[in-house]
């Protein structure tokens, strides 16, 4: 992949995508495209199992919201053909056939904390603001109003919406946003024994699972269940899951070949 901004690592089954835009990570039109194609390459790479999206360890945000320049010649018919381009990229992340954990060892501002949202895990430093500041630019968010998918109160949501303050991890952790919060130092080392242990699963598994998570937000409840007891169905046949049941028969570990 021919990619500017994201630094790419695949090692063991869990892809290390390091988003660079330093000093503050804002993220351009460029940006946007570029997590087209990382989506799509990593979509279709099997040997990659888990993702992570993480920044430099010295950036001054994890992603630090939209980058301005692109916003000074916008008009209104400009606006909405660039949120068909973020529609795409935001659209890639979200049902990327993976799971992804979100290291987030900075500040995560507007843009960035939709990012984080679109990520299936977040592990978040405890010096790290989040914020949602459209309304300080006299707009308002395209993303955050969303948050209620994750089970986020909606009263906080407003707050974030309507003051556009900054509120660092700790304030949110009650909100369920985060699955951790720890010391920014420790942030990737998190991220990436969790990555570990989901990288021992089947291929297979994890993008059924990925997939099932993602539909059932859209369904009500029993055309959820039987979604995810199709795909479980259709994998009880395959080579990983017989391996998966004979592996906890004779008490050892698992050898997957990624096949249905």
């Amino acid at each position: 992949m021919d990619l500017e901004f994201f630094d790419l690592n695949i090692s063991g089954g869990i892809a290390v995508a390091t988003f660079d835009r330093r000093p503050v990570n804002a993220f351009s039109r460029q940006a946007y495209e570029e997590l087209i194609v990382l989506a799509d390459g990593l979509a279709a790479n099997r040997d990659v199992k888990v993702v992570v999206l993480a920044s430099p360890p010295d950036s001054r945000a994890w992603i630090g919201g939209a980058d301005l320049n692109d916003f000074a010649a916008l008009d209104y018919e400009s606006r909405l053909t660039r949120y068909d381009l973020v529609n795409e990229a935001m659209s890639k992340l979200f049902d990327l056939p993976r799971p992804v954990i979100a290291a987030i060892n900075g500040h995560a501002i507007g843009a960035g904390m939709t990012i984080a949202s679109l990520c299936d895990m977040r592990i978040a430093s405890d010096h790290a603001f989040f914020s949602m500041p459209e309304i300080d630019r006299g707009t308002t968010s395209a993303g955050g109003a969303q948050f209620t998918r994750l089970g986020m109160p909606g009263a906080r949501i407003r707050e974030l919406l309507f003051t556009g303050r900054r509120f660092y991890a700790e304030e949110l952790r009650d909100t369920g946003f985060f699955n951790e919060i720890v010391a920014r130092d420790e942030v990737l080392d998190r991220a990436m024994k969790m990555a570990g242990l989901i990288a021992s699963k089947s291929v297979v598994a994890l993008e059924a699972t990925k997939i099932c998570c993602n539909a059932v937000e859209r369904m009500d409840a029993n055309e959820g269940r039987a979604f995810c007891q199709e795909y479980s169905a259709r994998l009880t046949a395959g080579e990983d899951a017989q391996e998966g049941v004979r592996a906890f028969l004779g008490k050892r570990e698992p050898v997957y070949k990624g096949n249905s």
